[in-house]
């Protein structure tokens, strides 16, 4: 994930630090994982060997990142867990992040999650790493507003601030096993469910705050909100703050056409879409794209079936059917 590069500047930037190896994604993997970063460029810039793998856990990379012989792993926006073999391989463990406020909020995108959820305030967690799902102990917290403008993107830009500070914070005991260790109650917090790009189905019949949250919790670098009118997927990648008085109408229905953005109705209001796209196009100003496809006053976003929007809202099974 794109939090990696500050923490691999706090790295290479360190007096205290020989970083020995970079691990990167291959290409094709950096290509589909949404927000992630090629770490390979800064590395080799400052002379440090790189290994492009896809997973950790093979007895080939276990055996390269043994013969560094290192005392710290730290893994910043990987995916994948690691198993306990490699987490015995350095010194003194592996360090690692995650974007809540541990335990609350364990699993996969938690900063996407907590604003849709319409949340103000989320964090991030420096833990020792064990095999399981940020379950380790925890060396330090960091606690961060979501404001009403933040998207998914400004609030990671925090995330990866903060896990840079906490690296460079405790180096010192990281680095000599000294660091300070909370172990986490197992049974506190929550797990989140993994999302997929088709969960970013806008419910129009929800209030204008909460369809408001959730295009500002999927836009780029993520898959993106979207809407379904006439059968085609019509991507919704900003809309403004709505107030306490805006215009109402039946929920998804277009209401105006206007200069900086597209009016659609939602549950007693409406918000204002200023970018949007169709399924493939980057994003652009929404009155530009609606009248150059003649999206009309009156023309209705397709209504979401209440068992796919509790399926997106994390609060039920995926219906038979509903897309990936």
């Amino acid at each position: 994930m794109h939090e990696a590069r500050a923490a691999l500047s706090a790295l290479l930037h360190s007096p205290l630090v020989r970083l020995t190896t970079v691990i990167t994604p291959p290409d094709e993997d950096l290509c589909r994982l949404a927000g992630a970063a090629d770490l390979s460029a800064a590395a080799r810039a400052a002379g440090v060997p790189v290994l492009r793998e896809t997973d950790l856990d093979t007895p080939a990379v276990r055996a390269r990142i043994r013969a560094s012989d290192p005392d710290l792993l730290v893994v910043v926006g990987w995916t994948r867990l690691l198993g306990p073999e490699l987490l015995s391989v350095p010194r003194h463990g592996c360090v690692g992040f995650h974007a809540s406020l541990l335990p609350r909020h364990r699993g996969r995108a938690p900063v996407n999650w907590a604003i849709l959820r319409g949340e103000k305030v989320t964090g991030n967690t420096m833990m020792m790493l064990d095999p399981g799902a940020d379950t380790g102990d925890i060396v330090d917290q960091r606690t961060l507003s979501i404001g009403p403008e933040d998207t998914c993107g400004s609030v990671y830009d925090r995330v990866a601030r903060a896990g840079a500070e906490m690296l460079l914070a405790h180096l010192p005991g990281l680095l000599t096993g000294t660091a300070p260790r909370r172990p986490q109650d197992p049974a506190a917090g929550d797990v989140l469910p993994r999302r997929t790009p088709g969960m970013g189905v806008i419910d129009w019949d929800r209030p204008a705050s909460a369809v408001h949250d959730w295009v500002r919790a999927l836009t780029s670098p993520y898959p993106g909100a979207f809407g379904v009118l006439d059968g085609e997927r019509v991507m919704i990648w900003r809309t403004r703050p709505p107030g306490d008085d805006e215009p109402a109408g039946p929920p998804g229905q277009v209401l105006a056409v206007e200069s900086g953005g597209v009016r659609i109705a939602t549950r007693g209001g409406s918000v204002v879409v200023t970018e949007m796209s169709d399924r493939a196009g980057p994003p652009g100003p929404a009155d530009r794209w609606s009248r150059r496809v003649g999206v009309l006053p009156g023309a209705r976003f397709a209504a979401v079936p209440p068992a796919v929007s509790r399926w997106v809202l994390g609060e039920g099974p995926r219906p038979l059917g509903a897309t990936r």
